[in-house]
């Protein structure tokens, strides 16, 4: 299903956001480590076909759609919407205080992929779907985590 850019707009109220004391980091994988370490460069990097041209996430040797091995990493904007969201409020992970919001991120160059992520720099109340975000990276070690914060004017200053 294709969606348009009329749907209304949510306004999320802005809140400051503090950088966690610890986080829980992946092991990147050959097919994954550019998606973890291309924030050093300031770039979201998704595994896109080159023959079928169609972006997939999680990076694979393979498209899952046309079975092609010609793919690979490539930078995409960094802007999508929460498509669904959580807000957790039990304290799991000591050094990592909630509540905080676990959001899956439709990225606008293809709705059908998305991200799993932090949704953060706003109210987790006013979270909404449909919600305009755009990606920002927190460096821990040699891992840079795609964040993501409401894309600038959707905002309540």
């Amino acid at each position: 299903m294709e969606q348009t850019d009329d749907r209304p707009q949510s306004s999320a109220v802005a809140v400051e956001y503090v950088r966690p004391e610890v986080r829980l980091l992946p092991t990147p994988t050959a097919e994954t480590e550019a998606f973890w370490t291309g924030g050093r460069d300031g770039r979201l990097l998704i595994y896109r076909c080159r023959s079928c041209e169609r972006w997939f996430h999680p990076g694979s040797a393979a498209c899952f759609r046309c079975r092609s091995i010609d793919v690979g990493p490539e930078p995409v904007s960094g802007r999508g919407r929460v498509a669904a969201f959580t807000i957790n409020r039990q304290p799991w992970i000591p050094g990592f205080p909630p509540p905080y919001v676990v959001a899956m991120i439709e990225l606008a160059e293809q709705p059908d992929v998305r991200v799993v992520s932090n949704v953060v720099g706003v109210a987790p109340e006013s979270v909404s779907v449909g919600l305009e975000v755009e990606v920002f990276f927190e460096q821990w070690e040699d891992i840079w985590l795609p964040l993501f914060r409401p894309a600038a004017g959707v905002i309540d200053e």
